[in-house]
């Protein structure tokens, strides 16, 4: 079989997947010049399930907006045309089915690596300076289409392709050029281009095995092309049975193509396994739990070396291995735990930033479901802290932060959260707290910011600070949402403030508010 005949028998078979109405609309819609966010918001709007899983994904860690977004409207504005396509199209991607009769080709493998190829570009791309990360993760889960289209198209035939494979006897592409002519990445580029996606789309599904073939000047398609192929690379590392080999050439492609550091390689090799695991729960994919990389080397390494070993040689050897895999353990516990404070912590304040607060609220609350018990949220709101920076200055300001978080941080108990919620504001998680607790600790807490003096050496400083407090027992609230409980804590605070500030309000679920 050749190209043209391959690619015509897959444009009019019955088994080519189907591109979701609204993800064929979108596309359409953003084409056009004159299109409006309200022309977009309007369209995704229609379809409520759709919807609801934008808004999931908008509000979790896979942003880490310091707001919450309520609408369809709110998510278009704040993160953009070309983002929310791309969310639209992922979703849509991930809904299509394999084909109708039995396959050797594995479609859960498929959207697995899909999605953690997505995770892997965009891992990437945000390690490089001044590089637009906006559709990254569509171009990420879209660059191996052609595998999906020629699975689903010619099944038997594709079968033949993956015996080559197993067996050693071809590469992928190799294997596919000799089936039918042309390989993966064409047949998703013209199927693609089919449904009429932009080129900054279509392309990095062309180039994404060879990016330096692509010659233009668009910078960000050039990028884009390299993100891709590396992160084929990257999620070789998990998923192959030689992560070692793809392991050495990632860093080295990494360094070669975007000039990606030390530091950077490390970030992105510690953080994929755990991102591939919430974005499969983020996109609705049952993922079995990655593992981290360093511990898949270990293990191929330790397969390496039991090689041609007789029994003594090999318990020798087991010894020797378990102790510099427990003294390798320590180091990476080390190293984790300070890959995770630059994830966690706010750099100024050294408290937990907004990212965490959100991953915490979730467990928390999950803790509070399972157990039966209630969980109380603060939402804190230093006053005048404007006006107080425009006096001062902001070297003062920033004094001033660190200064207030280490006297909440000091009034708290150990297993309360505290977190730097967005500029001035600041947010405090109560497990297994009560209303009338969570008074006397938000109480408590506004006394020690009230009779506090701050003195930077050269001028001593007063502030006061206005609280919110929300108090829920998730088991009792039907529809339970985090964003509601956040929400209620957050118009507590604007009832402080608007009372006069430096106070505690809280929510009441019967009689609304109550202040004191």
């Amino acid at each position: 079989m050749n190209r043209k005949k391959t690619l015509k028998a897959v444009l009019k078979s019955d088994e080519l997947p189907t591109l979701p109405t609204v993800a064929s609309e979108i596309i359409t819609l953003t084409s056009r010049e004159d299109t409006t966010l309200s022309d977009i918001a309007n369209l995704i709007s229609k379809d409520t399930g759709l919807s609801a899983k934008i808004l999931k994904v908008s509000n979790s860690s896979f942003y880490s907006f310091a707001q919450q977004i309520s609408s369809i409207n709110q998510a278009v504005s704040i993160l953009g045309i070309n983002a929310v396509r791309s969310l639209v199209l992922s979703f849509s991607f991930l809904s299509m089915k394999g084909g109708k009769k039995k396959s050797q080709f594995n479609f859960e493998n498929f959207w697995k690596n899909s999605l953690a190829g997505a995770v892997a570009s965009k891992l990437i791309l945000e390690r490089v300076k001044g590089a637009d990360t906006e559709e990254i993760f569509i171009c990420g889960l879209l660059q191996n289409l052609g595998e999906l289209i020629l699975a689903s198209t010619f099944q038997d035939e594709y079968g033949d392709v993956l015996k080559k494979v197993a067996d050693e006897q071809y590469d992928a592409l190799t294997a596919e050029e000799e089936q039918f002519g042309t390989s993966h990445p064409t047949i998703g580029y013209e199927v693609a281009k089919s449904w009429g996606f932009p080129e900054v789309l279509l392309l990095p599904i062309l180039y994404h095995h060879e990016p330096l073939n692509y010659k233009d000047k668009d910078k960000k398609i050039e990028t884009t092309c390299k993100a891709a192929y590396l992160s084929d690379l990257l999620i070789s590392i998990l998923y192959s049975d030689k992560p070692e080999e793809f392991h050495n050439r990632f860093r080295k492609e990494a360094k070669k193509l975007l000039g990606l550091s030390n530091e950077d390689l490390e970030h992105i090799l510690s953080e994929v396994h755990t991102q591939v695991d919430q974005a499969g729960e983020y996109f609705g994919l049952r993922i079995k739990e990655t593992k981290p990389i360093q511990e898949i080397l270990q293990e191929a390494n330790i397969r390496l070396s039991l090689m041609n070993l007789d029994f003594d040689q090999m318990n020798q050897e087991l010894i020797k291995t378990k102790m510099e895999l427990e003294n390798l353990m320590v180091e990476l516990t080390a190293k984790n735990q300070i890959l995770d404070n630059l994830a966690n912590i706010d750099g100024l304040t050294e408290i937990y930033n907004h990212r965490y607060f959100q991953n915490s609220l979730d467990n928390e609350i999950s803790r509070a479901l399972r157990n039966e018990t209630e969980i109380s949220l603060l939402l804190i709101d230093i006053d005048f802290f404007k006006k107080f920076n425009d006096t001062y200055g902001h070297q003062v300001g920033d004094f001033v932060l660190k200064e207030f978080s280490a006297i909440l941080k000091k009034a708290l108990r150990k297993y309360d959260t505290l977190a730097r919620y967005g500029g001035e504001e600041f947010t405090v998680i109560l497990p297994d707290t009560s209303q009338a607790d969570a008074k006397a600790v938000a109480e408590k807490l506004r006394t020690a910011v009230d009779d506090g003096v701050l003195d930077d050496g050269k001028e001593k400083y007063h502030i006061t600070a206005s609280f919110g407090v929300s108090t829920m027992k998730p088991l009792t609230v039907d529809n339970f949402k985090k964003s509601d409980f956040i929400n209620q804590a957050d118009a507590a605070l604007y009832d402080a403030k608007e009372a006069g500030r430096n106070r505690v309000a809280f929510f009441e679920q019967k009689k609304k508010w109550y202040k004191f």
